[in-house]
């Protein structure tokens, strides 16, 4: 069988990790979707938040696991659940720099586990979830996040921003 790990802090969860999701889903039999926790970043939703966004966001599926890993290394969690692949996006230059990195870096923690890279159509090509949280906030900021994100993560923003 073969395992992926997509992960990332889906912070807020955007429709290009939708794409992403459904790709890993179309290419591996199980497509594990991780939450890791990255201390230099500040989150607008808590851990048990984005899990429950990321599950009213795609369909159910028993091919797909929403998971949370903390304080590990990427590769050392896809040894725990055996998973052989990492899948991540590349959107721009900078992705691809950065990927490349963690690519040879995680090649050398774990030769076994390959990494692979999708780059995502032009339409979500640019869409990031710092982006989406950028353009929260100005009058009628609604009508231009909500084509950015799945219904449910809009609503969760919505509730957030008039707090």
């Amino acid at each position: 069988m073969r395992r992926a790990i997509y992960a990332g802090s889906f912070d807020p969860l955007t429709n290009g990790h939708l794409w992403m999701i459904q790709q890993g889903l179309e290419l591996f039999d199980h497509l594990y979707v991780a939450i890791g926790s990255n201390p230099s970043k500040s989150y607008t939703f808590s851990v048990q938040e984005r899990i429950t966004l990321l599950e009213e966001s795609i369909p159910s599926c028993e091919r797909l696991t929403i998971s949370h890993f903390n304080n590990r290394y990427l590769v050392d969690y896809a040894r725990e659940v055996d998973a052989h692949y990492i899948l991540r996006g590349i959107r721009s230059q900078a992705d691809y720099e950065y990927e490349r990195v963690m690519r040879h870096i995680n090649g050398d923690m774990a030769p076994k586990i390959t990494t692979s890279f999708l780059m995502p159509p032009r339409d979500i090509s640019e869409l990031s979830s710092s982006m989406v949280k950028s353009l929260i906030g100005p009058d009628q900021w609604q009508s231009i996040v909500r084509r950015y994100v799945p219904q449910p993560v809009f609503e969760a923003l919505q509730n957030k921003a008039s707090l």
